[in-house]
């Protein structure tokens, strides 16, 4: 399930962003090299879209193969001069390109191909294929790692937007958000009295959550819980990250060793509060990243190991638990580590 929707392509954002201006002699030229374009063709709008090609590659082959049928002269003359973006910034032909990479194409006419902006048609039915719960107000699902809970940023489409395309008389809204490469339980309200329902009570402190991760090294017996407020910036890049700071918001989380392996540890991890990349930062910022978690100091090989296992809402008079089975890569962690309780 993780790999076909991490090999989805995502597309294209926005509309046309060419400006018309007058130069000095009172011609009329284009910008974001629409004078180079040629006469003839498709109108393609700027869009942004994100690498998802499970290697990483030089950014002219990236776009080569994204533009087939647009001159390599006109794609690197873009390059050139700096229309296209990696991540906010100016690149060069020759800059390496990874997966979760924005690349920023500038308007053009011409007949290039790129990817559309919808869902292939099975990944409605492979997405409700991991549905924990359903009834007329609200839909639980168990999300793959490696798919975006919605478009925005790059990615053209999501969880959201699958549902919408395939069920559109269904008022389809997240009740929460799941980091795209964290797998596990996530709640979409199918009704507007549902989502305001859930937005009070994750707003209250009323939704229970349990996470499962693996950390690298040993874990501290005594650390069970980080209390440390935490402050959202931007690199130079233009990529985003979350830093403890003391000037951050209030974030807690409390902690528990699930088993230890020789050189890493499982947690079952309970966020007290709700903030973007919580869990990864404050156990990066207790010397012990989440596997996989490139962004704040794991190791790069394989998937994310941070999964939504439990999720309890308050639904009637009572709490309804709904629980996400735990990814093939933690049984298979615990094989090769030997783990102990």
């Amino acid at each position: 399930m993780d790999k076909f929707f991490n090999a989805l392509i995502v597309g294209q954002l926005g509309g046309r962003e060419a400006r018309v201006r007058t130069s000095a002699t009172g011609q009329k030229s284009s910008r974001a090299g629409e004078a180079d374009d040629a006469p003839s063709g498709a109108w393609h709008p700027a869009a942004v879209v994100e690498v998802a090609t499970g290697v990483p590659q030089r950014l002219d082959n990236f776009l080569l193969g994204r533009l087939k049928g647009l001159p390599k002269s006109r794609v690197y003359r873009m390059v050139r001069r700096g229309e296209v973006r990696v991540n906010g910034a100016r690149a060069r032909p020759a800059t390496r390109v990874r997966d979760g990479d924005l690349v920023r194409l500038p308007p053009y006419r011409g007949t290039a191909h790129t990817a559309a902006a919808t869902a292939p048609l099975d990944a409605f039915a492979r997405l409700m294929a991991s549905a924990i719960y359903e009834d007329d107000s609200l839909l639980v699902l168990d999300k793959p790692s490696g798919l975006a809970v919605h478009g925005g940023s790059g990615v053209s489409f999501g969880v959201v937007e699958i549902l919408r395309q395939h069920r559109p008389q269904t008022r389809y809204e997240l009740a929460h958000r799941l980091d795209r490469d964290t797998s596990g339980c996530l709640a979409v309200a199918k009704s507007r009295s549902m989502l305001r329902h859930l937005h009070a009570a994750f707003r209250e402190g009323r939704v229970g959550k349990r996470y499962d991760l693996i950390v690298a090294g040993q874990w501290p017996p005594k650390l069970r819980l980080i209390a440390e407020p935490l402050k959202r910036y931007v690199l130079a890049n233009g990529e985003r990250r979350v830093r403890v700071d003391a000037a951050g918001e209030p974030a807690r989380t409390a902690f528990r060793v699930v088993a230890r392996g020789a050189d890493s540890t499982w947690l079952a991890a309970y966020p007290k509060t709700g903030r973007t990349h919580q869990i990864r930062v404050h156990a990066a910022a207790a010397g012990h990243p989440v596997l996989g978690d490139e962004k704040y100091g794991g190791d790069a090989g394989g998937r994310l190991l941070l999964h939504a296992s439990e999720l309890k809402l308050p639904l009637g008079d009572a709490n309804k638990r709904f629980e996400a089975s735990l990814p093939s890569a933690f049984s298979r962690w615990q094989d090769a580590a030997g783990s102990t309780p």
